[in-house]
């Protein structure tokens, strides 16, 4: 088959960045971040995240081709935050949502062993 080798979509080829940034030159305070080796699991929470932002005028994302394993996030934000602050706030904020799922989850996990201990 023609198909590329699985591991191409998870991969990050050597000389290649994660995240790649270009300015817009035709619109104040706006950007699009590339990310490579993402699809729509990370590119809709990524957005749904920065839609959280007061000063977040747009956010949206693109698979460019699905051959292409990579996202194309694009951010405009008001005149007194950045959009590379609106990312890497929202980068943060993810962060810590799924460190405390983590943590219910294995809290939960602990709860249900101690219970199958004493015969539940």
């Amino acid at each position: 088959m023609n198909a590329p080798d699985r591991y191409e979509r998870f991969v990050v080829p050597e000389g290649t960045k994660k995240v790649s940034f270009e300015k817009d030159t035709k619109i104040m305070n706006a950007a699009s971040f590339t990310i490579e080796r993402e699809d729509h699991t990370i590119g809709n929470i990524l957005r749904m995240q920065l839609h959280r932002d007061p000063n977040v005028h747009f956010a949206g994302y693109k698979l460019p081709h699905p051959l292409q394993y990579k996202i194309i996030v694009r951010i405009h934000t008001a005149s007194q935050s950045s959009p590379t602050q609106a990312y890497t706030q929202a980068i943060n904020d993810l962060d810590k949502e799924l460190e405390n799922l983590k943590q219910a989850f294995e809290d939960e996990k602990t709860r249900f062993e101690e219970r199958m201990k004493q015969g539940y």
